[in-house]
């Protein structure tokens, strides 16, 4: 009989790659995913922000290295999954992460926006999967994790937001909610290859714990009566990305504290 133990969480000897690897969730994540004993390939437009998160992060018994990554030109993101073959000649995850922001709200966006924020995160979301599932096929395995939000999966509550000084994104929950649909997608074609794919959905984050009126807000309005911080939603994404999830995909799932279930 099969007996589980906590290595299945255990990610030694795989390579991951995440995107967007420097901002406030990203970094998280690459922290998690290196003290889980991945190899981990921290991209972002910046090389040489990446690599001085990669720095930052790495230590005895964990592995980062930084790349540069513009998910925005296809050029670069062929360049990039060739150099990850001659580096590393595998990848075992990948952690779609990186999200392009303009705009704001419906009647502050403009169509320059919606081009700019669509080419990183839509088209360039599809070029990389495409590029990196490709290594995943001839492998027979790999595991893709989307970073989407709450607001891929329900529409802004728009009352927090008048005053605060915070508003909601227009394109945000467009791109968000077309996460969904793909990984939904993913999970249906590539499952025959070995290959997973999920989709975590993580609620609004307060990596300083400050009490504005935007996070006393948002904090009222979520079951556990707090924004996410610190690694809340790391301990999601080791899951999904190790094999303790062998028999997981397709899903969906919020890291909220609740915002969802109301």
């Amino acid at each position: 009989m099969d007996e589980f133990t906590m290595d299945a969480f255990r990610l030694d000897g795989q390579v991951v790659v995440i995107t967007g690897g420097t901002g406030l969730y990203g970094s998280r994540f690459a922290e998690a995913l290196a003290a889980a004993g991945a190899t981990v390939v921290l991209t972002s437009r910046d090389g040489a922000a990446a690599d001085a998160a990669a720095a930052r992060l790495s230590g005895p018994g964990r592995r980062v290295v930084g790349a540069r990554l513009d998910q925005g030109d296809e050029e670069s993101i062929t360049a990039f999954a060739g150099q990850l073959r001659r580096d590393h000649g595998r990848v075992d995850v990948l952690i779609n992460n990186a999200v392009q922001r303009a705009g704001g709200g419906l009647f502050d966006t403009s169509a320059d926006d919606w081009d700019a924020t669509s080419a990183v995160n839509s088209r360039g979301l599809f070029l990389l999967t495409r590029e990196l599932a490709a290594i995943m096929v001839e492998q027979r395995s790999g595991s893709i994790v989307n970073i989407g939000s709450i607001y891929g999966l329900v529409g802004p509550d728009q009352t927090l937001y008048p005053g605060t000084g915070v508003a909601p994104y227009a394109f945000y929950s467009y791109d968000k909610g077309g996460m969904v649909g793909f990984t939904r997608y993913l999970a249906g074609e590539l499952g025959p290859y070995g290959i997973r794919a999920n989709c975590l959905c993580p609620g609004g984050y307060n990596p300083t714990g400050e009490e504005g009126d935007f996070a006393r807000a948002y904090a009222q309005r979520t079951p556990l009566r707090r924004m996410a911080a610190g690694h809340d939603a790391s301990g999601a994404l080791v899951f999904l990305a190790s094999p303790a999830s062998a028999y997981v995909t397709g899903a969906i799932i919020p890291v909220d504290g609740g915002w969802t279930a109301r």
